[in-house]
């Protein structure tokens, strides 16, 4: 494996971090990293695994590195702390955990990765190795030089594990001994035992790098080899097609001259032959091309979504939800099936475009392909304009649908019956009108294109024949080209509606794929807001601060907040209360970022929320929005009171939260699941009542660990025993508080 080096200024500022001197558990110490050195190792990391990383960025990040490292070294702070480099570099870290019978696989398959070593000792730091690329054997790490350093599989899993097997270690030994086991033989049977005590167990192992969902898409591209791949299918289309051509040429050659030999017949022969391990290769590839493009576009499709500010999706219903989602599995399936065939089309009417001008015909007969190729076009484009009134017909007929479904119990119950198919037998009757037009310019489309060539091909080779009598060879490679190019008009036109379905439905999730690249503003740390004094004592100035916010639904609509000022410090109890309509949760979504004031200031800690960034004002400003606009999902209850923490989560993690869940009152409610917090909830799982809804949105909010807690009307569905029990529990654990009610 070749070896990237670094720059030389680049490499010289890495090596100014101190050396230390320690052993991993079987690994040399020039291929373990301390926390200090996390820096210089995933810029390392990067570089060697071909991400591409900006070095004034890398420069940042190894001063840095070298200057300071985190105070606590529990797995939140590194998880900050990796991250946090990562993001200089403008890469994306994972956390990814395995079990001890797991290991081996991930090994083999992980990098580039960072994974975590125990320490020496309980006391000790924690170490780390980068891993450049995986392997069965062997493993490529890189050293503290920069260079790849290859270390066998089974030590470096050793390593991984040294503190858990070091304390099965004696009594293994004693039963080994106690057996009679031979020496060659024992670490055979120890793995065995170790596979079988410690194989179940669990342990956070490192984290992936990557490039963010929102990095380029030219560049995720190349990264993950998506046109090498590309390249390799061109060009394995070519030589199939080339192959085909001369198959052809030798029956012309063996046909036309009028007489047989056997060598034209067996090469002929050999020819197909060849072409059957040629294209099991061109599926195959084709197949790894469609993975890949599927996978990266399922990742910025699922980060998209997340980058959509919520006024963009407010007002949209669950038939529209459903759309997207139907959309993006059309464009996934259709698209990339489609693709790849028209693609061999095209390349096929090229080829039968030289053909047919070193035919009988020249260069009138390939112009002849040309102009019935633009014919072709013409009536695509009307095609395509019917197929976007069919779609759309189509698209309003599945909203209402489903929306029809959702609110299936509510119309039975408010709706006259003889009201319930209102406007329905109009919507079909139109949407039936657009399928038969779409039908009948379909079916003139597979008629004409391709069988109309055949007409028009042949037209061309007779007036050939009649201009100036051409010689066989000449006759076989302009029936070979007419052949060629009916064969490529009609995989266009028997692809063509499947191109136009996922074009049309690119059009409906095309604001979400884009919506990965915007732009994020650089978040400030964390640990550089004040948080208080040495001692624990809060600031004296306030947390946040507001200062003639203003907020209008429409531009030109009334507005719901206006000249808003107010001042929050930390410790404080607000109770918000106001009529329906009167801005409350209307502000308390601007408090929390869910939505923009048009003008005004507003500040966390003197900082604004542009500079700050959206995720780190988050994740110290957290809101339980009101019922309507709050979920359960379908998952595990862990799963849901842990949204907005990390994930997978710690033993920690688990234990908070079951102990906030005893807190409100939901102690019950886990002792009667049979898989506690682990039992699945929502949809298809344990259903739960309003009010143990809401004390679960609660927890969720109270778990996050933010500065400010927003509580929009929470209480509402509780009985006085758990209203006060919850009260207890909110106002020992929320630093500061904000509770929306009505009078």
């Amino acid at each position: 494996m070749s070896v990237r080096t670094l720059p030389a200024h680049l490499a010289s500022l890495f090596n100014m971090v101190g050396d230390v001197a320690m052993h991993g558990d079987g690994l040399a110490a020039d291929v373990c990293w301390s926390a200090a050195e996390i820096g210089p190792a995933v810029a390392y990391l990067a570089h060697n695994s071909g991400l591409p990383i900006p070095l004034d960025a890398a420069e940042i990040s190894a001063l840095e590195a070298a200057a300071s490292a985190p105070s606590a070294l529990h797995s939140e702070a590194l998880d900050r702390w990796i991250d946090t480099h990562a993001s200089r570099l403008g890469l994306e870290v994972e956390p990814f955990q395995s079990t001890y019978a797991e290991v081996n696989q991930l090994l083999s398959s992980a990098g580039p990765a960072l994974l975590r070593l125990p320490p020496p000792t309980r006391e000790g730091e924690p170490r780390f190795i980068a891993l450049v690329k995986g392997g069965v054997r062997w493993l490529h790490l890189i050293a503290r030089d920069g260079s790849i350093r290859p270390v066998r599989r089974d030590r470096v899993r050793q390593a991984l594990w040294a503190d858990a097997i070091g304390a099965q270690q004696a009594s293994i030994d004693q039963m080994l001994g106690k057996a009679g086991i031979a020496a060659e033989r024992r670490p055979r049977v120890q793995q065995a035992i170790l596979q079988e005590v410690l194989g179940s167990t669990a342990r956070p192992n490192g984290w992936l790098l990557r490039m963010p969902p929102s990095a380029h898409l030219w560049r995720q591209t190349r990264q993950a080899g998506l046109w090498g791949m590309g390249g390799r299918l061109v060009g394995g289309y070519l030589v199939q097609m080339v192959l085909n051509i001369g198959a052809w040429w030798m029956i012309g050659q063996s046909v036309l001259t009028g007489y047989f030999e056997w060598g034209w017949l067996l090469g002929w022969v050999l020819v197909l032959l060849t072409t059957i391990p040629l294209q099991a290769w061109v599926n195959l590839t084709q197949s790894e091309l469609a993975i890949g493009i599927g996978v990266l576009f399922k990742q910025r499709l699922l980060f998209g979504v997340m980058q959509l500010d919520p006024e963009e999706i407010r007002h949209q219903g669950a038939g529209q939800f459903l759309g997207r989602v139907l959309a993006s599995d059309t464009v996934e399936q259709l698209g990339l099936a489609s693709g790849f065939i028209s693609l061999l089309a095209f390349l096929q009417l090229a080829a039968a475009v030289l053909i047919l001008t070193a035919g009988a015909g020249g260069w009138l007969h390939a112009g002849l392909l040309v102009l019935w190729v633009g014919v072709t076009v013409s009536l695509s484009w009307f095609h395509w304009r019917r197929s976007q009134a069919w779609v759309a017909a189509y698209r309003e007929m599945t909203n209402d649908l489903v929306e029809r479904m959702v609110g299936h119990r509510t119309r039975l119950a408010q709706e006259e019956r003889s009201h319930w198919h209102d406007m329905e037998d109009q919507a079909l009757d139109h949407y039936l009108r657009l399928q038969h037009k779409l039908d009948q310019i379909e079916s003139q489309l597979k008629a004409v294109a391709p069988r109309g060539w055949m007409v028009v091909g042949v037209g061309g080779l007779v007036y050939a024949l009649l201009s100036a009598p051409p010689t066989p060879s000449q006759i076989a490679i302009s029936l070979g080209g007419i052949l060629f190019a009916y064969q490529a008009l009609t995989t266009i036109v028997l692809g063509f509606k499947s191109i136009v379905n996922a074009r049309l439905a690119w059009e409906e999730i095309q604001t979400i794929f884009h919506a990965a690249t915007r732009a994020q503003p650089v978040s400030v740390p964390l640990n550089r807001l004040p948080n208080g004094d040495a001692n624990g004592a809060l600031p004296p100035a306030p947390i946040l601060t507001t200062r003639d916010i203003a907020f209008r639904y429409h531009a030109q609509g009334r507005p719901v907040l206006q000249a808003c000022n107010l001042e929050i410090f930390g410790g404080e109890r607000l109770l918000l209360e106001g009529p329906s309509g009167g801005g409350k949760s209307t502000l308390a979504a601007i408090l929390a970022g869910l939505r923009a004031p048009q003008s005004g200031l507003l500040l966390l800690h003197n900082v604004d929320q542009q500079s700050m960034g959206l995720a780190a004002w988050r994740e110290r400003v957290v809101m339980a929005p009101q019922f309507h606009e709050n979920y359960i999902l379908t998952g595990t209850l862990a799963f849901n009171l842990l949204m907005g923490r990390r994930w997978p989560p710690q033993p920690q993690d688990i234990a908070d939260a079951e102990t906030v869940c005893r807190e409100l009152g939901l102690g019950e409610l886990l002792e009667r699941m049979p898989a506690g917090l682990q039992q699945m909830v929502g949809e298809s799982g344990w259903q739960l009542s309003h009010g143990e809804r809401s004390r679960i949105f609660i927890a969720r909010a109270l778990l996050q660990g933010a500065e400010l807690l927003i509580l929009d009307e929470s209480f509402g569905a509780l009985d006085p025993q758990n209203l006060e029990r919850t009260l207890q529990c909110v106002w020992r654990r929320a630093p500061t508080l904000i509770t929306i009610a009505h009078p």
